[in-house]
């Protein structure tokens, strides 16, 4: 019997591995986690409670910006909004459990709720007990990061968490962090509570990931349409408590500066959550590489670790597919077989602008294309150019598709209404390696889809 340990195993990529091993013969499972209630960071504090909050500032936003409606826009009921999406969190939560409980009526399957460390690289002690196990995998998620800003310990701070659950924000704030937890929250908190916000950027434009092009157009909007202060170029340097809230001192063009407001948002991205595993008792150094493609410890080939855990790429769908990849590793390593390393397509969402203009990447940008060395072309197309947009009264934003030299869609990039929703279709097209001139591209009414048939078209132009 091979006896597999699952430490975090209420979240996204802890019950995909359970899954995958509950149902192999030979194969005993222990399933650990001390959350409470538990239900896994996507449902209780990521994707799932922010879209519920997001989507009242979104509907706030599109009566505000609409000439064609009369009157004063309504306001937002953060009070009913944190409820309603207290409820919902509550019955994902509750399905999740139910889940991973169904999992442990099995036989070989326990579940123990309690927290867990390791003694050595096979041993993890649980509660008062001491579980020798054959393997071991970790997959207890991300924790808000907090930068190390002088003086960032004694001024009010808050984070992704705290804004969800808050029925009563602040007049002013200053954003810390603006990758994609400050490009989601900072539009909802000027939109839902009418928060004063000024943000630092450290670089010319946001959306590290994205042709340049997208984000200066995500900077107009977020300039234009919410109102909020951008600083690029600006680098934090200390913070301190003033009667008011705080001041932030920042360089900016070679130049100490200051601003202040009430509270300050730290945004800056979210950690693995490892602290109390006791990892240095094992042969776990947590840092660059110390996970491979295999989803395996560089330093303890017992263990596996998935999900935001191994801070290779924190993004929900990728947990679950580490995952996968993980428990089949396993039973590999078992066999004696050669393990499996995982390689996604890039595929992200950021949903910014109250995911009225989300942002979405599959496959290269114009960018990441030309420093791979691939012979491509690139055609991009303004959203104000398919009519539908402006029919919806959501003419701004732009899309790209890239394409290799012998017409393989290598990539596609929008900034526009609509953009998540095709960002499916586009990763089917990418990760199929279809060729353009293969794809379709005819709309049979009047959609926003239409803004992928101009691309494919354009590209066919390009390759004759």
């Amino acid at each position: 019997m091979t006896h597999v340990v699952v430490i975090g195993a209420y979240g996204s990529a802890g019950v995909a591995v359970a899954d995958r091993l509950a149902d192999e013969q030979g194969v005993e499972l222990t399933l650990v986690d001390d959350g409470d209630p538990g239900g896994g960071l996507c449902i209780l504090r990521g994707c799932m409670p922010s879209k519920d909050v997001f989507s009242a500032a979104e509907h706030r936003y599109r009566a505000r910006v609409d000439d064609r409606l009369r009157g004063d826009p309504p306001e937002v009921d953060l009070e009913r909004v944190v409820a309603q999406k207290d409820e919902h969190v509550a019955n994902f939560a509750r399905h999740r459990r139910a889940a991973v409980h169904r999992l442990a009526e099995r036989d070989d399957v326990e579940l123990l709720r309690d927290t867990a460390r390791f003694v050595d690289d096979r041993t993890v002690a649980v509660g008062d007990r001491r579980i020798e196990a054959d393997y071991v995998v970790i997959a207890t998620g991300s924790t808000p990061n907090v930068p190390d800003v002088p003086g960032i310990d004694d001024v009010p701070t808050m984070t992704s968490a705290d804004v969800l659950d808050e029925t009563a924000l602040p007049e002013s704030g200053i954003v810390v962090g603006f990758g994609y937890v400050g490009m989601e929250m900072a539009p909802y908190l000027a939109e839902a509570g009418g928060v004063d916000l000024t943000v630092v950027e450290h670089d010319a434009r946001p959306l590290d990931e994205a042709d340049d092009e997208f984000g200066d157009a995500l900077l107009e909007i977020y300039r234009e349409e919410f109102g909020i202060e951008v600083l690029t170029h600006a680098d934090e340097r200390s913070l301190a408590p003033t009667e008011a809230g705080v001041e932030l001192t920042y360089e900016r063009e070679g130049e100490e500066r200051t601003v202040e407001a009430e509270t300050v948002f730290v945004f800056a991205g979210r950690r693995p959550a490892l602290d109390g595993l006791g990892l240095e008792n094992a042969s776990l150094a947590p840092g660059e590489g110390w996970v491979d493609a295999t989803m395996r410890a560089r330093d303890a080939e017992r263990v596996f670790v998935v999900g935001d855990a191994n801070g290779r790429e924190p993004i929900l769908h990728v947990a679950k597919e580490q995952a996968v990849v993980a428990a089949e590793n396993v039973l590999r390593h078992r066999d004696g077989e050669d393990l499996r390393e995982y390689h996604n397509v890039h595929h992200h969402v950021v949903f910014s602008a109250l995911a009225v203009y989300p942002f979405a990447r599959v496959g290269h940008s114009r960018a990441s294309a030309e420093a791979a060395g691939i012979d491509h072309v690139a055609v991009t197309r303004e959203a104000r150019s398919d009519g539908v947009f402006a029919t919806k009264d959501a003419p701004r934003g732009l899309a790209r598709l890239v394409v290799g030299t012998d017409g393989t869609v290598l990539g596609y990039q929008g900034l526009h209404y609509h953009a998540d929703v095709m960002a499916k279709t586009m990763q089917v097209v990418v990760e199929r390696g279809m060729d353009v001139r293969d794809v379709p591209d005819r709309a049979y009414h009047p959609t926003t889809p239409e803004i992928l048939d101009g691309l494919f078209r354009a590209a066919k132009r390009e390759l004759d």
